[in-house]
């Protein structure tokens, strides 16, 4: 995650503060216990492995701190939802598509790949988190999406306080 960390700060010129690294570090771990916090505020495991065949979503968290919400399958379908952190400028801030097809499993330390997505691929995956609660399928889209649209304003006001 350093080394991850480390190149997104020459990327987005934080590297050129005195301080960047340590405060794009500090953020990230920030919005780790975020991460950490509303998972188990709300019920969802954290998992190192998600099958691609899994009917059930998830949100994952990103080395670079970006979120992806990875949507049950509803209707056939899996919506997923990227949302970049925010200081890159070589992805979009959000992106989404309502029929996505996860290219292979997700997996902690390896990237997640879309056949068709939001994005192609995302940076490696830190952690995956998952309704440990049985839910139906819209019930847990509208949780997951609302988690995530949480999370991203959270992440927001992070970079704001921590990297300003």
């Amino acid at each position: 995650i350093q080394e991850h960390l480390k190149q997104l700060a020459k990327s987005s010129g934080l590297s050129a503060a005195e301080d960047g690294y340590e405060r794009l570090a500090a953020a990230w771990l920030e919005k780790k216990a975020l991460f950490e916090k509303s998972a188990q505020e709300n019920k969802l495991s954290e998992l190192a492995f998600f099958s691609s065949q899994e009917e059930k979503g998830a949100l994952v968290l990103t080395y670079s701190g970006s979120l992806l919400k990875i949507g049950p399958i509803i209707d056939g379908k899996r919506c997923c939802e990227y949302s970049s952190i925010g200081l890159r400028s070589d992805v979009p801030p959000s992106a989404i598509e309502d029929a996505s097809q996860l290219a292979s499993d997700i997996e902690v330390d390896d990237i997640v790949q879309f056949s068709k997505g939001p994005i192609k691929s995302s940076s490696q995956v830190y952690t995956i988190a998952m309704a440990s609660e049985e839910l139906e399928p819209q019930e847990e889209e509208a949780l997951l999406t609302q988690l995530g649209q949480n999370l991203v304003e959270d992440f927001v006001e992070v970079n704001k306080t921590v990297l300003n």
